[in-house]
């Protein structure tokens, strides 16, 4: 997958829109009934930027990552800021905000996950420095683990005893492409402009 591992500027998608989607085949019988199926065990995040931005000095700026990621070529890493953290709105992660499963003697590599109800959304963009971890409940010291910010494993020195819940919080981007080849900037005056709204939809890494 071709990805670079930088992160969108946060004044750049100011004003974005977006959300989750998800995809479910629907087909109605000759009796009414409905057969839904869905062919995605994850749902997909898709956002519009770029539609507030003014200043010709951020339009340029976009331009310049645009470029750099060759359009739809290269993902990277973006905040969403309607979810971007292990624990809820407004609320700080806690080594206890997540559960990565349960020790059995052996295993010492446990993958960052984040549950919508009985939904686990694997996270792989952790950002770097912000994750914790505990084992029943008892938070580790930063030097019993490392946690690796471009795949959202977590490794422990030593494997967790069997039975034993690991768990964690941390915060973290979403992984996105453009989904659009082509960027459209309407000058305005000398310094202000408007731009297009520029749509990013969420990639598998």
């Amino acid at each position: 997958m071709a990805f670079h591992e930088v992160r969108l500027p946060a004044r750049l998608a100011f004003g974005s829109t977006g959300g989750v989607e998800r995809r479910t085949e629907i087909v109605t019988l000759g009796s009414g009934f409905e057969r839904r199926s869905s062919p995605w065990a994850m749902g997909r995040r898709r956002y519009l930027i770029g539609a507030n931005l003014r200043s010709l000095a951020d339009m340029a700026e976009l331009t310049a990552f645009f470029e750099a990621r060759r359009g739809r070529l290269y993902g990277f890493r973006f905040r969403d800021f309607a979810d971007f953290a292990s624990c809820g709105p407004g609320g700080t992660p806690g080594a206890t905000d997540q559960s990565l499963g349960v020790g059995d003697g052996s295993r010492n590599g446990f993958s960052l996950t984040k549950a919508y109800e009985d939904v686990a959304r694997p996270i792989t963009k952790p950002v770097q420095g912000s994750v914790r971890v505990a084992i029943n409940g008892v938070e580790l010291d930063g030097g019993a683990f490392t946690a690796d910010a471009a795949s959202g494993v977590v490794t422990l020195n030593d494997p967790p005893e069997e039975g034993a819940e690991v768990t964690a919080g941390f915060l973290f981007d979403t992984p996105v492409r453009f989904d659009a080849d082509r960027l459209e900037v309407t000058l305005e005056g000398f310094d202000a402009g408007r731009m297009s709204a520029v749509p990013l939809i969420e990639v598998r890494v």
